[in-house]
């Protein structure tokens, strides 16, 4: 089975590799994504475009570093109506996020991109639908006083897996996507090629 390298520094998908049984080494992918992300929106590059470009130029990145190695590149975006919103910064960030998304829908759009032999040979867009509920201000503000730095790890200011799914009276679409990898899709993919075994 040939290596395979995860161009994140993120615990979560790590781990939902692992415990789906596929050995992988994890080396995140320095690349400006404040300044690409600038350059996407200037160029009117829609939420799925942006999601799929990130993690295309993560997965090139890391394949020149790893020229004989599978590499997966991965990024998530949020999109509410056409905004895109990226992870908070600070707690007042996550507050005016979260006061942003309440009581509406939106979208997560999870990409992932697969570089062999120093070319994209895969890619895939994972969405999920998510609808908040009309929570309260004091429940909003307990919220993020109780989870601390955890609100700003992630894309919207809300875990899933953890407090944060008590924000939503609607999830449609696959969990693991919403964690921020299309695993199902990924698996399919690798299994197919033999490049882990199915």
């Amino acid at each position: 089975m040939p290596q395979i390298v995860l161009a994140s520094a993120s615990q979560i998908r790590a781990d939902m590799l692992r415990n789906a049984g596929v050995q992988v080494e994890c080396h995140p992918a320095r690349i400006d994504e404040e300044a690409i992300r600038a350059a996407l929106d200037a160029e009117g590059a829609n939420p799925r475009d942006q999601a799929d470009t990130l993690a295309e130029m993560k997965a090139a990145k890391l394949a020149s570093r790893f020229p004989s190695a599978v590499v997966i590149g991965c990024d998530q975006v949020l999109d509410c109506g056409g905004q895109v919103f990226s992870k908070p910064e600070t707690p007042d960030a996550a507050r005016a996020q979260l006061v942003a998304l309440r009581g509406r829908t939106h979208k997560l759009l999870s990409a992932v991109v697969v570089y062999q032999d120093g070319g994209p040979v895969w890619r895939h867009v994972g969405e999920v639908r998510l609808t908040m509920r009309e929570f309260s201000d004091a429940y909003l503000d307990d919220y993020i006083s109780r989870n601390g730095a955890s609100v700003l790890d992630s894309v919207g200011g809300y875990k899933l897996e953890s407090e944060g799914v008590r924000l939503f009276s609607r999830v449609e679409g696959d969990y693991f996507t919403v964690l921020g990898l299309p695993l199902v899709a990924l698996l399919g993919y690798l299994g197919q090629r033999g490049l882990i075994p199915a």
